[in-house]
């Protein structure tokens, strides 16, 4: 008999399940295809056995057949499960425990038997148990159980060979498929909303669309001229061919003349300035307008149909600010604070001073700004745009967003919105709790390997059960110290941690580059900023000269999409290494699939250590002498290891490994130990000499588009 959730305990208490965020308030998170661990901590009294559960059910309200649970630790009463959620919607699942009367009779029995004790009363008292398990069976399980029940009531059998007969694997495996279930208790519905891949997966590629095909006079003849949309298509095979598979754009609306930034965020832009794209609205439109200088929406139109037949989607960026010749600035000045002189209040983070930007007050008009906010998204869904990156999120009130979330995913569950909020902890887990798919991190600010070890457990522990992160090595705004002062081993390795690390992650154009230069000491901010300036860059002289990060970036994202252990958050796994400037985790999925990272955090100096593997996280036997193959995917060396392992890494010629694992333990084809040996080598061939990095790489095909779609001129 099925039981039902109780107000108090239940007759088998089941207590601190997970993954549920705030105790249910909202949806834990997934996506298609994720393995997601459920745990729950059941016990009851005495010393009865007990088996447990997990549910699933389907947006459509089906219940899916249980998974059976087990004990995790010793002693703990902790049990868990894996279970997979197949198509996105709104699931939910809830734990099921139950005193287990032929477990408790089997681990009796194994006792008694042997020992003479009580044989015949066990054997008497198995045979019922039995019994009555067969009788809600179908013929061929009852069959199996009949069986049983009869050689165990054979009092001239052999008492060994009796208690044998229960634990065939044909037994077993009826068993385990339909337990008797005492005392059955079930818990609560906990809501799982699971969405499509994407919300947890993908690598993105952000660039200005005005910097590519931009005229620069550099003899002062004219002014600049800038690029457009359709000059900017030329851009996306490159971006396709490296494995990227979301191109963001930042603001592409008209931009304000009034208070205009010029180079460099000063108050004096000249006549050909273009202005910050963050200062949204002018005469020609706002938010749901195309800059005229970019072309029209038509031609953004195309955009999004070409990186389409590339493979790629668009993101947007939503910055819901204006300008202080936005339209919204006139037609509804409610919409704005107004200070005691009676001007409109201009966006501050002291010192910082943004003139030419008006934060939007969501409290005078809120059901007005919400019907204008809902009705922007709505126009740019209908243009192709099925993402969105969300600026400054937390600067505005969160039932806003809880509301407008709910509401696009009611309508348009594929919609996806990432939160750009750098920001105290407790509001940026707040954005991803109420509704955010995936959310900017820390990680450009970690960089020791103390500090990546404590982040990502953070990040893939409980905190994974409602954000996602995506690790941006830098942004518009974001060149790290680590960038500035690293050379070009610096952007190798943070490139590396953040496609290994999370299984989104993304750069911002120029970066291939090694664009490092600051404003100024001490700031994180670029010199000659694409934020206010055109910046057209060579990508073609770069690739002639060698000097551009795009092949290990082709190649990172070539492993992300041929390696299922690096599309998942929740499988990352650390290992001991005694050199604290070196790092190393594996990912390992269901499949068998696991990849092993241990990588250099120091840009300037070699590294050498002692990795000493945790050999079950890897899906191989806990024998630490036992040989495995693992394979360099980076150099194509191929190495025999065991559990503790010699490692020397230079950042200059190779500052990772990325292995796969072969679980079969064939020895190394080269690169390897002497049989019997316990270590392996690392970062060298056989000969000693140092492995570079791959010069080139693919990781697609790209395919051109048909028909008119395709602009001129494209490589």
């Amino acid at each position: 008999m099925r039981g039902k959730a109780e107000a108090g305990l239940g007759r088998i208490p089941i207590l601190d399940v997970s993954p549920v965020v705030d105790g249910g308030r909202w949806p834990a998170k997934a996506v298609s295809g994720e393995t997601v661990e459920v745990a729950a901590t059941v016990f009851r009294e005495g010393h009865e056995m007990l088996g447990a559960a997990v549910v699933l059910r389907t947006p459509e309200g089906e219940e899916l057949p249980p998974s059976r649970m087990a004990e995790v630790g010793e002693g703990l009463d902790r049990w868990a499960a894996p279970v997979t959620p197949g198509e996105p919607g709104s699931w939910s699942f809830r734990v099921e425990a139950w005193g287990d009367p032929v477990a408790h009779w089997r681990r009796d029995a194994e006792i008694k038997v042997p020992r003479g004790q009580d044989v015949e009363l066990m054997f008497a008292e198995g045979a019922a148990l039995v019994t009555r398990a067969a009788g809600r069976l179908t013929a061929g399980d009852r069959r199996v159980l009949a069986r049983l029940s009869r050689t165990l009531s054979d009092e001239n059998a052999d008492p060994l060979g009796r208690l044998d007969a229960a634990r065939h694997p044909a037994v077993l495996d009826v068993l385990e498929r339909h337990p008797l279930r005492d005392l059955l208790t079930v818990s609560e519905w906990f809501p799982l909303a699971v969405h499509r891949q994407r919300a947890l997966t993908g690598a993105w590629y952000e660039f200005f669309p005005r910097s590519e095909g931009a005229l620069l006079d550099r003899k002062g003849r004219r002014g600049p001229m800038s690029g457009t949309l359709r000059t900017a298509m030329k851009r996306l095979p490159a971006i396709a061919e490296m494995g990227f598979d979301v191109v963001y754009l930042p603001p592409i609306h008209p931009i304000g003349t009034t208070f205009r930034k010029g180079p460099n965020n000063t108050l004096d832009a000249g006549p050909y300035d273009p202005g910050s794209p963050w200062a949204i609205g002018s005469a020609d439109g706002g938010h749901d307008a195309v800059h005229p200088d970019l072309g029209t929406m038509e031609d953004f139109d195309a955009f999004v149909g070409y990186a389409g037949d590339l493979g790629m989607e668009v993101a947007l960026d939503l910055a819901l600010q204006c300008s202080p010749d936005h339209p919204w600035v006139s037609e509804h000045p409610e919409w704005f604070t107004t200070r005691a002189d009676g001007t409109i209040a201009y966006a501050e983070n002291p010192p910082k001073k943004y003139q030419d930007i008006y934060p939007l007050n969501f409290d005078n008009d809120p059901e007005g700004l919400y019907t204008e906010v809902r009705r922007i998204i709505h126009h740019w869904i209908g243009h192709g745009v099925h993402i969105f990156r969300v600026d400054n999120p937390h600067t505005k009130p969160v039932p806003f967003w809880e509301r407008l979330l709910a509401d696009i995913a009611a309508t348009h569950p594929h919609v996806l919105f990432l939160a750009e909020a750098f920001t105290r902890p407790a509001m940026m887990h707040t954005l991803a709790k109420i509704g955010f798919h995936q959310s900017y991190t820390y990680f450009t600010w970690k960089n020791s390997a103390d500090e990546l070890r404590d982040y990502f457990t953070e990040l893939t522990g409980p905190a994974a059960a409602y954000m996602r992160p995506n690790t941006f090595t830098n942004t518009p705004d974001i060149l790290s110290e680590y960038l500035q002062h690293g050379g070009p081993p610096a952007f190798a390795i943070r490139a590396i941690l953040a496609a290994t690390l999370s299984p989104a992650w993304g750069i911002y154009t120029g970066y291939e580059l090694h664009e490092n230069t600051p404003v100024r000491p001490g700031s994180e901010e670029y010199r000659d900023s694409e934020k206010y300036q055109y910046r057209p860059r060579d990508f073609d002289a770069a690739d002639r000269h060698h000097t551009t990060l795009a092949p290990l970036i082709t190649r990172l994202n070539t492993l992300r999409n041929t390696h299922p252990a690096l599309q998942q958050l929740r499988n990352l796994h650390f290992h001991t290494i005694d050199q604290p400037e070196l790092l190393a985790y594996s990912k390992h999925h269901p499949t068998g699939d696991t990849v092993l990272t241990v990588i250099n955090l120091n840009p300037h100096h070699p590294r050498e250590a002692t990795l000493h593997l945790d050999l079950p996280a890897l899906g191989l036997p806990d024998d630490p002498d036992h040989p495995h193959t693992v394979t360099d995917q980076l150099t194509g060396a191929t190495y025999t290891w065991h559990r503790s392992n010699y490692i020397r890494l230079d950042p200059h010629t190779q500052p990772a490994h990325i292995l796969t694992v072969d679980t079969d333990g064939g020895r190394g084809r080269a690169g390897g130990c002497p049989s019997g040996s316990g270590t392996g080598t690392s970062g060298r061939r056989a000969d000693g000499a140092g492995a570079r990095l791959p010069e080139r790489g693919r990781v697609r095909s790209v395919r051109r588009p048909s028909g008119g779609s395709r602009p001129s001129g494209t490589r």
